[in-house]
């Protein structure tokens, strides 16, 4: 028997139980495996504009398609990883059946579930690997900051001295963008002359950290700039515009945000990583279904023990972006091409 059957058949027991309490008219006074069929979004930070604007709503609308009687409960911890491990103990005190969390800080996060399982809650690891969940859901991360650090070494022509800045060291994700990165990087002639390892994914910090390196690296010998994502890209790009540059280095990033999206159709920045949010958003609402309604999750790979599902990220160009993220219905051609960005578009032929 597999890891979620052996969860379904115990929160299907308990199911049993609590539904014969209920006809009795007893009230349920929450905890895992409650009839409620309660499914616990827990999301990180709201500095990503991801979240908000697409894994939230995204995972409600297929819960919603799947199961007319699960209830979404949704909680952000504003990058605040004390503030989540409450919500996911409150979460759990309330009756939710499954948690599906992506952690602010996953090694703080394993305590949160530890005490889901002992509750019968299983754990969806959304995003950001868990150890420990009972399943984990992501893009290739590795590969992610490979294909960043490759773009990066074509577009430079594999020379130079570069800055890197790199995510958040207590997201677990950001890890695997920095190794892969460096495994482009450091097989090339790119000069790495500061790196930064970026609390928060800060944005400011990003302009704050390039705006001093610009006061030891002249901007004009710059060759580019790893930046693990959009926010830190838009935070870099406004340092050096600051210190007097029109126009810039390669820059990377990763999301796919519309603001990166519009700074790559001027020029401005050189890519990023599309990652489809909507199938992790929607696979994640699949598997949460699946659990609270005792059903068969499906195929699964394994990832460092858990059974997960992996999923394949895209670089955008301006070459691409038709192709990618408006082909997807990510974005469409008015979102991107406000009036500020009329002529860059018909020049990239997306007009």
């Amino acid at each position: 028997m597999n890891k979620f059957a052996r969860t379904a058949v115990g929160a299907a027991s308990v199911v049993v139980l609590t539904a014969a309490l209920g006809a009795c008219g007893g009230d349920d006074d929450g905890g895992g495996g409650s009839d409620s069929k309660t499914i616990a979004l827990l999301l990180p930070e709201t500095k990503t504009t991801r979240y908000e604007a697409f894994d939230k709503p995204l995972f409600e609308a297929k819960v919603k398609e799947l199961c007319d009687d699960c209830e979404v409960k949704y909680l952000n911890a504003d990058q605040d990883s004390a503030k989540q491990q409450q919500q996911a103990e409150s979460a759990i005190t309330d009756g939710a059946a499954v948690l599906v969390f992506d952690p602010v800080d996953g090694e703080a996060a394993a305590g949160a579930v530890k005490s889901a399982q002992s509750s019968d809650v299983p754990v969806i690891a959304y995003d950001r690997f868990m150890e420990g969940a009972d399943y984990y859901m992501s893009f290739d991360n590795e590969k992610v900051g490979q294909l960043q650090g490759e773009a990066l070494v074509e577009a430079t022509g594999g020379s130079g001295n570069i800055l890197m800045l790199n995510g958040s060291p207590t997201d677990p994700n950001a890890a695997q963008f920095k190794k892969g990165a460096h495994s482009a990087i450091d097989a090339s002639g790119l000069k790495v002359v500061a790196e930064y390892d970026n609390p928060d994914w800060s944005p400011d910090n990003a302009q704050k950290f390039v705006t001093s390196q610009l006061n030891n690296v002249d901007g004009a010998s710059l060759a580019g700039v790893y930046a693990a994502n959009d926010g830190q890209a838009g935070g870099v790009i406004a340092a050096l515009r600051a210190d007097g540059m029109t126009t810039f280095p390669p820059v990377t990033g990763q999301d796919a945000e519309l603001a990166a999206i519009q700074r790559i159709v001027a020029g401005d920045q050189f890519m990023t990583i599309y990652k489809s949010i909507k199938t992790e958003a929607e696979k994640a609402a699949e598997v949460a279904v699946a659990i609270v309604n005792g059903e068969d999750v499906g195929d699964t790979t394994d990832f460092q023990g858990v059974d997960s599902f992996i999923f394949d990220p895209a670089v955008v160009t301006k070459d691409n972006i038709k192709d990618t993220v408006i082909a997807d219905g990510f974005y469409t051609v008015e979102d991107i091409c406000t009036p500020e960005y009329a002529d860059a578009c018909a020049a990239a032929g997306l007009s």
